[in-house]
């Protein structure tokens, strides 16, 4: 699943390849992804122009002059395709967008992501972006925050770390990634971690992910960026998918030790250096 990195790329990539555009036209070709698509959202959006866009946790929100502001959301596979000229259609493009300054096409093998919109004058918060934690890149949280919202988490740091209502954004890769750099063990109870490790975490989470947006997010599977490049911050990866291997700030034997470890944590893969994690 594309992670804050790749979302931010890809918002990135849409807001200067599409800019404040007007939209011409929507081509749906298949409604039913995790959430149907709403029949009206023709009606809604041709003729708006779009005036900005965000990204909320690893949801995309593009701005409509209607108020009218369309919920994107990737799911496990979804890729956006941005063109100056619309596209020969491929098996499992289900939606096209025709704007004044390109063609924004959304291609889903699984369809497990969502295209949805809000009436922003309702003055609403929209289901799915209800509960959900300060972005870790909020000037308004530090580790003091993080080291409260953790006292009541008595599941791994790493499981906790996943908790959108805790901070959004973090997922499995940058989970690991930024527990390595930090120097905590992914299986420490959340809640026996002290201030200055909170502190630490958070300052290493924040490190991480601002690398792999530098480096347009992580490429493993199904991940392109909308330009159809890869992203490349899995080349700099410490522990993610590394079993076996040394870590690159150990010097142990790894024939003793075995190298950065797997282990799977409610359903989801963790990698680790046992040598330096604590």
């Amino acid at each position: 699943m594309p992670e804050l990195p790749e979302v931010e790329t890809i918002k990135t990539a849409i807001e200067r390849a599409i800019g404040k555009a007007t939209i011409l036209n929507i081509s749906v070709y298949n409604k039913n992804l995790r959430e149907k698509i709403p029949d009206d959202l023709a009606k809604k959006i041709v003729g708006t122009k779009i005036c900005a866009y965000e990204r909320r946790a690893k949801y995309i929100l593009i701005h409509l002059d209607n108020k009218i502001c369309l919920i994107w959301h990737l799911g496990m596979s979804g890729q956006i395709k941005i063109s100056s000229q619309e596209l020969e259609r491929a098996k499992h493009d289900h939606v096209v967008i025709e704007t004044s300054n390109g063609f924004i096409t959304y291609h889903d093998a699984r369809r497990f992501g969502m295209l949805t919109y809000f009436d922003e004058k309702e003055n609403t918060t929209p289901k799915f972006l209800q509960n959900l934690g300060p972005e870790p890149f909020d000037k308004r949280i530090d580790g003091k925050y993080l080291y409260q919202k953790l006292q009541a988490k008595k599941v791994a740091i790493k499981v906790a770390l996943l908790d959108q209502s805790v901070i959004v954004g973090i997922g499995n890769i940058y989970a690991s990634e930024s527990l390595y750099e930090a120097r905590i063990l992914p299986t420490r109870i959340a809640n026996s971690l002290s201030l200055a490790e909170c502190t630490c975490l958070l300052k290493k989470v924040r490190e991480v992910l601002q690398k792999a947006i530098d480096a347009g997010g992580s490429t493993l599977k199904d991940y392109h960026k909308p330009d159809g490049s890869l992203g490349y911050f899995q080349n700099m990866h410490c522990v993610y998918n590394k079993t076996g291997q040394a870590c690159p700030d150990c010097h142990c034997n790894i024939q003793k030790t075995g190298g950065i470890q797997k282990i799977v944590q409610s359903g989801r893969s963790t990698f680790f250096c046992p040598s330096l994690q604590k």
